[in-house]
């Protein structure tokens, strides 16, 4: 896991050895907000370590969608509300048991404890700056944050560079989701010139097109029956063959 890097203003990104998960750093009006904070508990103490290196107290935390890896917390970052859309927090809340079992099989040293701790965000986000964009694909109450005036947008488990689009087992109509999402996505990325995925490399510049234009195909090739060329997949990942047959399961009972 590298350092905490400062990728904007105020926003700064630290990333795990776990599936190139990132954690995100917001400095905002009242202080500093944690998002999707992991993965194993040493790197949330190297992560509390930066974060104290920063000098603002940290006033909140923020959760992009309701899986396990995204809802993980540290007692150093403090005895905080930890924000996720109403959706996503009725979601974290019933499944949290499944969330620590998953999080114990999957990492090691995170306090089981504190997963899944949520409070919905308030209509007018509280403490947690920039604009809320929520969509269903991917997870339910799924989150982006637009912070326009940093030209920064932070995607949750979309536009990734290392994982393919994963469609929501348990929600209907995911192929119809994920492209109304990208239509949105798409709408805040005129605001950004940087993208930070949950998972991989940060996107800069040209990059956040390619990343959206990826996306669309691969979902493109799933609504119409046929198997994306999509530099994702390959000998290099096979890992994500199971997640991939699954989506096309899905698409065609849509």
């Amino acid at each position: 896991m590298g350092k905490l890097r400062q990728v904007a203003d105020g926003v700064w990104v630290r990333q795990s050895e776990w599936v190139w998960s990132n954690s995100v750093v917001v400095r905002g009006d009242e202080g500093l907000i944690v998002i999707d904070p992991g993965i194993n508990g040493s790197e949330l103490d190297q992560l509390a370590d930066d974060v104290d290196q920063l000098g603002d107290p940290v006033v909140a935390g923020f959760c992009t969608h309701p899986h396990w890896d995204h809802l993980l917390w540290h007692s150093r970052f403090g005895d905080v509300p930890r924000y996720a859309t109403p959706a996503a927090t009725r979601v974290a809340t019933e499944a949290r048991e499944r969330a620590q079992a998953m999080a114990a099989q999957s990492a090691s040293g995170i306090p089981l404890e504190l997963i899944g701790l949520l409070t919905p965000l308030p209509a007018n986000g509280g403490p947690v700056p920039g604009e809320i964009i929520e969509h269903q694909a991917h997870a339910v109450g799924h989150a982006a944050i637009l912070l326009a005036d940093r030209g920064v947008l932070l995607v949750g488990d979309m536009l990734s560079d290392v994982l393919i689009p994963l469609l929501d087992m348990r929600q209907d109509d995911q192929v119809d989701a994920y492209e109304k999402s990208l239509d949105r996505l798409d709408e805040a990325a005129r605001h950004a010139d940087v993208v930070v995925p949950g998972h991989g490399a940060v996107a800069e510049g040209p990059q956040v097109a390619a990343r959206l234009a990826a996306d669309r195909a691969y979902i493109d090739a799933l609504r119409r029956g046929k198997e994306p060329f999509d530099t994702r997949l390959g000998p290099h990942a096979d890992w994500l063959q199971g997640p991939h047959r699954s989506n096309q399961e899905q698409a065609r009972g849509r």
